[in-house]
């Protein structure tokens, strides 16, 4: 489903970036320079490799219109260059001067942020190389930004591990601790989840960090009588690496997330069922980049063993859980294989073995139960079992909603039904009234989701998921 076409080995020094424009793809890297080639033959452009920054250069990135390219570096600067001759278009310099770490255009291609070791992140003008607004953050570094793909918002992420939320105007909305050691990259995947009637938007939101995890949220945002109503929800982590992730990207269709490791490999995963879907182990150092083309099947990963790895997916098998991928809605119908996909994705790659020797498919994983498991399979760990037991619900839930074609969002995480009259409560979730009332009755005083306390009983309604709730309901029970 997945091979390596080419590999580009030009940089003398560790690759810190790639990314794609329509017809071309840049790297760049500590040895200061940028280089461009063309996607038609991978050979390098004549004007390539871009000189001018006097140190590491730690990001590129291709404006959406693909005429403009962005480079940034410890520099402290900025370099808007032309993608297609290679000329200096303007150097902008980081507000005191500080290294920066990362750069990246709007949807629009009008505006440019860049975040800095200082904490700072700037908006500049992409046509008129002025600076629109700038903020910060405290005591940390910025090392991450990714833009919706509206343009509404974007998201920084830093060395300290918050997610940081800001508008077009560059006001804070919102900050949470995502990744305890500290945030390397995050991505939005261009496709909205559901939603989009009346302003209201749903994004899946990737993040992953130091502490060897990738995450996902649900960033929903609208805006009603000129007022952002915005929510940041954290969704689930994927497993599979095993050392701090660098980088992560979404394909162009939202089907395929790609990280990359300080434990050499590079991991898929399908998006449908949030499993791995390949284990790519061609680098021989740290992978510090990956990025998805986007028009094309093709993903570019770079590492600190100098090299651009070119890989190239058939269009002719879909991925698990894309729309038109039967398994996303039948668990019952995978095969083995599917199901050792799916036990690796839930960390429980050590029972691949047993399982495919008992030839467990999808049907039997649906059967099985404590008594199979310890006496069938002879899993003799009762945690092991509990965890089994534990991901197999998880995955009928999960299932159950995919199949009934209900957005994950509009159902109650406590009855896992769709709600009728959704509340926010003080941990950020939404739930449904009755369920919540019931489980403070009960004197939970816990967050049903983080199981942590929360720190206000007051539930909010949730006005906007409810007008979309019942907006779906209209479009669906026609």
């Amino acid at each position: 489903m997945v091979k390596l076409i080419h590999t580009l080995a030009d940089h003398g020094d560790d690759v810190s970036c790639c990314a794609f424009s329509s017809s071309l793809l840049a790297t760049c890297s500590l040895d200061k320079t940028i280089r461009l080639y063309s996607l038609s033959d991978f050979a390098e452009l004549p004007h390539s490799p871009l000189r001018f920054h006097t140190y590491a250069v730690h990001c590129c990135c291709f404006s959406p219109s693909g005429h403009l390219l962005a480079s940034c570096s410890t520099d402290g600067t900025t370099v808007l260059w032309s993608a297609h001759s290679g000329h200096t278009l303007t150097v902008l310099e980081q507000p005191g001067g500080s290294p920066v770490r990362v750069c990246c255009f709007s949807p629009d291609s009008a505006y440019l942020a860049s975040g800095a070791a200082d904490g700072s992140v700037v908006l500049w003008n992409a046509q008129s190389y002025k600076l629109y607004r700038c903020g910060s953050v405290k005591d940390s570094s910025l090392v991450a930004c990714a833009f919706s793909p509206d343009g509404g918002l974007f998201v920084t992420g830093s060395s300290a591990g918050d997610l940081t939320v800001w508008d077009d105007r560059m006001r804070c909305l919102h900050s949470e601790k995502a990744h305890d050691l500290g945030i390397t990259c995050c991505s939005f995947s261009s496709q909205p989840l559901s939603g989009g009637e009346q302003g209201l938007q749903f994004y899946r939101l990737a993040s992953c960090g130091q502490d060897c995890e990738v995450k996902l949220w649900v960033v929903s945002f609208t805006r009603v009588l000129g007022f952002l109503s915005f929510e940041l929800k954290y969704k689930s982590t994927l497993s599979g690496h095993c050392a701090p992730v660098l980088a992560c990207a979404f394909s162009h269709d939202g089907q395929m997330l790609a990280s990359g490791s300080v434990d050499k490999t590079v991991i898929i995963y399908g998006m449908g069922i949030q499993s791995v879907l390949h284990t790519l182990t061609q680098h021989t150092r740290y992978v510090t980049t990956c990025a998805f083309a986007p028009g094309t099947l093709l993903l570019a990963t770079g590492s600190m063993d100098k090299t651009v790895n070119v890989w190239q997916f058939d269009p002719e098998t879909p991925c698990p859980g894309s729309t038109n991928d039967p398994l996303r809605h039948l668990t019952e119908d995978w095969s083995e294989e599917d199901v050792s996909v799916w036990l690796r994705a839930q960390g429980l790659e050590d029972l691949v073995g047993i399982f495919r020797a008992n030839n467990i498919d999808g049907k039997e994983l649906l059967h099985l139960t404590k008594e199979s498991l310890a006496g069938d399979l002879k899993i003799e760990s009762l945690g092991l079992r509990s965890k089994v037991l534990r991901s197999i619900e998880e995955l009928r839930t999960k299932m159950e909603s995919l199949s009934s074609g209900i957005p994950d969002e509009f159902i109650c995480p406590i009855t896992r039904e769709l709600m009728k009259d959704p509340v926010i409560a003080s941990d950020g979730y939404s739930y449904e009234r009755e369920a919540m009332e019931s489980w403070i009755h009960k004197k939970k005083r816990t967050s049903p989701m983080t199981n942590l306390a929360l720190p206000s009983l007051v539930l909010t309604p949730n006005r906007t998921l409810k007008m979309a709730i019942n907006r779906w309901l209209e479009t669906h029970q026609k």
